[in-house]
């Protein structure tokens, strides 16, 4: 195994580990808005993601008009590598 490959699984430890710890305190919430979404990851990359189907927003019974995304799935899918769905066909 290169050093390279052990600092990502290093990383990745940490982060799930951090996930779990946050979550467990309450300190993180299971859901977040999409207008925080937005903000944390970019509206192109969060509306590309809902396109592609990689995440679903949805709205919670006890709330007006505000549209939630689960957590764990959009930080999953913003972890994941997924370039080639957004190059121009020549590049991919």
């Amino acid at each position: 195994m290169r050093l390279k490959e052990l600092s990502f699984i290093m990383l990745d430890a940490v982060s799930k580990g951090t996930d779990e710890a946050l979550q467990a305190t309450h300190v993180l919430p299971d859901t977040l808005t999409k207008a925080q979404a937005y903000g944390i990851y970019g509206r192109s990359n969060v509306d590309r993601w809902i396109l592609e189907g990689l995440i679903h927003p949805v709205k919670k019974q006890n709330s007006s008009s505000k549209k939630f995304i689960d957590r764990l799935k959009l930080e999953a899918v913003a972890r994941a590598s997924n370039r080639a769905s957004y190059l121009p066909v020549a590049d991919r």
